[in-house]
């Protein structure tokens, strides 16, 4: 008897990733895989995290996130270091890994940068529409002019139609200029304006997205206008002030925020201030009042009013980078793209 020949092991690099995520619909994706982690045919099991400090002194990171949804299994590897910038490189960077669900063997590795950069606008948006009708959103606000407030732009475009205006800060100034060049010439029907001053910024729009480094917050409760979303998106934008104080607060996981022992969230739930959904909230504190997949899913109960100031703090759930890249997975193999690899 012989072995039966091993399969290749087939590569999708930048280029071909970026093609087939083009045509893709990132932020119905991200909302089938909230719906399906609510009924449990979907999910991800803890991560695991390497951090050091760079030769230059910087903060480095390696983060290890597996997931699945359906028939999909993998992991995303992403690292990050705050130093790139001055290399003239992203900040994040990474690979993700689909196995045969049969065998278990490593059957697709695509690179993972632009579908993690995806994913989590897609879980931005995917938020936003379940709490603001799309067409009533006019203005946004970006904390960060960096890869992700272009990607979570370009999925805004497309998903809220009646968005006119966008206004830019950064603490490098050339970076919102340059997004704001950019966006002349992908959406030259936006009013772009850039700022020097975080707090203006936040206060001229009621849809703001932070997606800066810092790891010191600053966004105090009484920046925000009535009726605001704030999506903190990078690690700790949002004050105690806002946490603590905004009339609604959703997460994407729970059990990711109670375990974190890094970001601002994390550490007020591990001191026992906040409580998870359908707990009762502590004695001077809060509960957060649901998951993602619960308010996707229509199982939140509660209501968010129009004047409400709600804060959605996604902390990155890897089921969604599996999602997209099976996504990507399918539709490369029907073009016939990749790179076959020997085992």
């Amino acid at each position: 008897m012989t072995d039966s020949p091993m399969p290749p092991l087939t590569y999708l690099g930048s280029a071909d990733v970026a093609d087939v995520c083009a045509a893709l619909p990132v932020v119905d994706i991200v909302e089938d895989t909230l719906r399906a982690v609510r009924r449990e045919a979907a999910g991800l099991t803890p991560e695991a995290a390497l951090r050091w400090t760079t030769p230059s002194g910087a903060a480095a990171r390696s983060l290890i996130l597996p997931g699945w949804s359906g028939d999909a299994y993998g992991c995303k590897i992403i690292n990050a270091s705050l130093g790139n910038h001055r290399l003239g490189l992203p900040r994040a960077a990474g690979l993700i890994v689909l196995n045969d669900p049969e065998t278990a063997r490593p059957a697709w590795v695509m690179e993972g940068g632009l579908i993690s950069a995806l994913r989590t606008a897609g879980v931005s948006l995917a938020a936003l529409r379940a709490l603001r009708d799309p067409d009533q959103v006019t203005e946004a606000a970006f904390l960060g002019c960096g890869r992700q407030a272009e990607v979570h732009l370009d999925l805004l475009v497309r998903t809220c139609p009646k968005l006119s205006e966008v206004v830019l800060y950064d603490q490098d100034p050339g970076n919102a200029r340059r997004l704001a060049a950019r966006l002349g010439t992908s959406a030259p029907q936006l009013a772009v304006s850039v700022v020097t001053d975080a707090r203006e910024a936040a206060g001229r729009a009621r849809l703001v997205v932070a997606v800066t480094t810092t790891t010191e917050p600053y966004v105090e409760l009484d920046w925000l206008t009535e009726g605001s979303v704030f999506v903190n998106v990078s690690l700790d934008d949002a004050a105690e002030s806002l946490l603590m104080g905004c009339d609604a607060l959703f997460v994407d996981d729970w059990q990711l925020v109670a375990e974190d022992e890094h970001r601002l969230l994390g550490k007020l739930a591990r001191t026992g201030r906040v409580t998870g959904p359908g707990e009762p909230a502590p004695d001077g504190g809060r509960s957060v009042d649901a998951t993602l997949p619960a308010l996707v899913s229509g199982a939140f109960t509660g209501t968010v009013g129009a004047t409400d100031r709600v804060v959605v703090n996604p902390f990155g759930m890897g089921v969604h980078d599996i999602a997209v890249a099976a996504a990507v997975r399918d539709r490369a193999d029907e073009l016939g793209l990749g790179v076959a690899l020997p085992h």
